[in-house]
């Protein structure tokens, strides 16, 4: 009977628990994501335009493609790329959605490493 129990509460605890995935949402506005390197904050602001993705960084601004794998999934290509590691094409999932914020996971395509982190939609 104990394991009936327990076993009936953690199936109600789990389907209580649902993560919000309104991917489309943001594929399109002006976001913002701040981040820390080295203890100094940084702040990137980038605007998508479903297949392009305009993003300002320290006075420098990038354009890169976007090619949508699934609804909440795509990878970005620099344009221009002015390096060997900006020609790498990086992997973008979104895991959570909330109503102005997405937390995502990131990394190179084809490498295991991945970083996580949460972006600010500013505006449509």
């Amino acid at each position: 009977m104990k394991k009936i129990i327990s076993l009936l509460t953690l199936l109600l605890l789990l389907s209580c628990y649902n993560v919000e995935h309104n991917c489309k949402d943001f594929k399109t506005g002006k976001f913002k994501f701040e981040y820390e390197v080295d203890g100094a904050k940084k702040v990137t602001v980038f605007e998508r335009k479903d297949s392009i993705e305009i993003e300002t960084f320290e006075g420098k601004t990038d354009t890169s493609s976007i090619r949508w794998v699934s609804d909440c999934e795509y990878i970005l290509q620099k344009i221009h790329p002015k390096n060997r590691a900006e020609k790498k094409a990086i992997t973008m999932k979104i895991l959570t959605t909330s109503k102005n914020s997405y937390t995502f996971e990131f990394g190179i395509v084809g490498s295991d490493q991945k970083q996580r982190g949460t972006v600010e939609k500013m505006e449509d």
